[in-house]
């Protein structure tokens, strides 16, 4: 009789492993971009590594129309994980730009890269400084577009108003066309680097990347906490010889506030130790670092990743 309770019991305790084997598993959908821009890829390695590194983990990377798109999918609660713009990220929080209510049904996991606020004009030019665009007639990006919306937060940080630049709402390919043309004085793109269309313009046209120094990226950082600081490093483009300072939004990857705290904090983790797997699958896995992990976003972070930081010495 005592053995036949020995294996009854030790049948319970299989099914009971069994089950909390399945209970573990976790199914997410990682909400990205188009198939030809940049988040797509990029969220179908990550999501390599996490189905492979974290038993039961199961990431769908999903296209979608991008960040907008993406943070009213996380707010829904259609999809789990999502990758973003810093500043739209930013507008959500806070009802600005084109959302006319607060969504804040969200977390930041990771700053994955920065994409960077590049202002081009003549490596010759009398444009010396961001201020010196006064007059001049320049490619602002595309209308509506975060490009768009950067050039004017440098201009408020610099004084200027509206009728003080000539404005071409152009996007990146029409911007490279008209200034190679001569149509316009210097352009503006936020991108990762090194930009298409800022090649195509250096290969014919010697350039140069407009600086904006320490301390007004400090005081465009005070008032919009979704930049960073960066910079473009010497040799990025044709006869750029010096790194040009300035400031950047970032991609994010964030999450629903409702994910558990283990989830959060495994995928976390698991994405910065395998960066180098990252970076062999996709070129912007190499610029992901915990040293930027956690600067120039301006909602809060899931407590799981905060655990990982703080284990790590990255947050106090």
């Amino acid at each position: 009789m005592k053995k036949r309770w020995t294996i009854l019991l030790a049948a319970f305790m299989v099914m009971g492993l069994a089950a909390g084997a399945v209970a573990e598993d976790v199914n997410l959908i990682l909400a990205t971009g188009g198939t030809a821009g940049t988040y797509y890829p990029f969220g179908g390695a990550m999501a390599k590594i996490w189905n492979t590194k974290i038993p039961g983990m199961n990431v769908t990377a999903q296209t979608t129309g991008a960040s907008g798109e993406n943070i009213r999918l996380i707010n829904k609660k259609e999809v789990e994980l999502a990758l973003v713009q810093s500043d739209t990220l930013d507008q959500a929080w806070n009802a600005t730009e084109a959302f006319k209510e607060p969504l804040q049904g969200m977390n930041a996991i990771a700053v994955l890269y920065p994409e960077i606020i590049q202002v081009v004009v003549g490596a010759d030019s009398g444009i010396k400084t961001f201020a010196d665009l006064k007059g001049k007639k320049v490619g602002v990006g595309a209308p509506g577009s975060g490009t768009e919306a950067n050039f004017r937060q440098l201009m408020d940080i610099y004084g200027l108003k509206k009728e003080d630049i000539n404005s071409q709402y152009l996007s990146f390919a029409e911007s490279a066309e008209a200034y190679k043309d001569k149509h316009i004085d210097a352009f503006i793109v936020t991108a990762g680097i090194p930009n298409a269309g800022i090649m195509d313009v250096s290969t014919q046209n010697a350039i140069r990347i407009l600086n904006i120094p320490a301390d007004m990226a400090a005081k465009a950082i005070a008032k919009y906490p979704f930049l960073a600081v960066a910079k473009v490093p010497a040799n990025t483009y044709k006869g750029q010889t010096e790194d040009a300072a300035t400031v950047a939004v970032n991609a994010v990857l964030i999450s629903g506030n409702e994910m558990k705290e283990d989830v959060a904090y495994n995928l976390t983790k698991t994405l910065f130790e395998n960066q180098a797997e990252l970076a062999s699958a996709h070129a912007k896995g190499k610029e992901l670092s915990t040293t930027y992990a956690v600067q120039g976003v301006s909602i809060p972070f899931h407590p799981g990743a905060v655990k990982y930081y703080k284990e790590k010495g990255f947050m106090k």
